[in-house]
């Protein structure tokens, strides 16, 4: 099937088999790799990516199910050179430690703070409750999306342009087969 979607600003468009999970997608078609694929069974949260500004676990979402949204993975926060606020926090707070649930978490806070913000630390918590890091213990998370937020209205951030017209995304020769293909999408938000 053709899919065509707009990932971090760029439009792109490939041939995808009908089963092949967005994290496939991203990362074994486009080669975005940053962001992980975790757990399979969408308990951990690495692979969370923003659909349409809303996060969701990619490994519960079929690439054709993208099929025309915006995509924006960990790759799409830094612009022009800037890092995003929610990079910054976590580099000045130390919000990682192996860095495999770092991405997820970074995207999950970038909504967060998009809709909300000036969050305190229950709501920051409460939106990375869909998500598992092993090392941390949450509390340089917390406080690296708290930083983020503190310094988020000084920041130069330019909003996220609606869509590029770009390179298409090369087609492979063969599309990787995901392992489960019977998901269905799966937003992440308080206590999911």
């Amino acid at each position: 099937m053709q899919v065509t979607m707009t990932v971090n600003g760029d439009e792109v468009s490939a041939d995808v088999e009908p089963r092949l999970l967005l994290v496939h997608f991203l990362r074994d078609v486009l080669r975005l790799t940053g962001t992980h694929w975790g757990c399979d069974t969408s308990n951990c949260g690495t692979c969370v990516v923003l659909m349409d500004d809303e996060p969701v676990k990619s490994c519960t979402v079929l690439a054709v199910m993208a099929d025309g949204h915006r995509i924006r993975t960990v790759e799409g926060l830094e612009r022009d050179g800037t890092l995003d606020p929610v990079q910054q926090g976590f580099m000045e707070c130390h919000g990682l430690q192996c860095g495999f649930c770092t991405p997820g978490m970074m995207m999950t806070a970038r909504a967060l703070l998009d809709r909300t913000p000036h969050p305190d630390e229950r709501a920051v918590r409460e939106a990375i409750s869909g998500q598992i890091c092993r090392c941390t213990g949450y509390t340089t998370i917390v406080r690296s999306v708290l930083w983020a937020a503190e310094h988020e209205e000084g920041s130069e951030r330019a909003p996220e342009p609606e869509q590029h017209t770009g390179p298409a995304a090369a087609q492979p020769e063969s599309t990787p087969s995901p392992s489960e293909a019977s998901r269905t999408s799966e937003h992440i938000g308080s206590g999911s």
